[in-house]
């Protein structure tokens, strides 16, 4: 699977691992950058990045690292087709996939550190979207929110 990693001034100290781990869970990473703190870069930015690579097709999932994980996933929800969520925890990150079929994990930079946010891609990037009946019909609900107020 091609998973589009993005981050921003903030989340750039977890750029490495996440795209090591993104390799070693057997997916192929799309590198957005910024791979320095310095210029700042505006987290708004990437996750347009990441929203509008997995819209186009190019790549299936994304990975949004900033300072807290609320501000990119705030905007990232903005574009169409995006189910993006901050997960600072296992169980989130692969129900979010499992129930709500997320397709862009948001990590905070300043909030966790090198290995949680490995194992957080980890567990993301091996869930799958269970498909159970349930789970679709409130996935037509959010779709259908988002087309009413697009």
């Amino acid at each position: 699977m091609k998973i589009a990693a993005a981050f921003d001034h903030r989340g750039v100290k977890l750029r490495e691992r996440v795209l090591e781990e993104i390799v070693r869970a057997g997916h192929d990473p799309i590198d957005l950058g910024t791979d320095a703190p310095e210029p700042k870069i505006d987290y708004p930015d990437k996750a347009r990045e990441v929203g509008e690579t997995i819209r186009t097709g190019a790549a299936e999932r994304g990975i949004l690292v900033c300072g807290s994980g609320a501000g990119a996933s705030i905007a990232a929800c903005k574009l169409d087709g995006i189910r993006a969520a901050t997960c600072h925890d296992t169980y989130s990150a692969h129900q979010g996939v499992e129930h709500d079929d997320m397709n862009v994990l948001v990590l905070g930079g300043r909030i966790i550190g090198p290995a949680l946010a490995m194992e957080l891609v980890r567990v993301f990037v091996a869930a799958r979207f269970t498909g159970e009946e349930r789970h679709v019909r409130r996935l037509a609900k959010v779709k259908a929110l988002e087309t009413r107020y697009r």
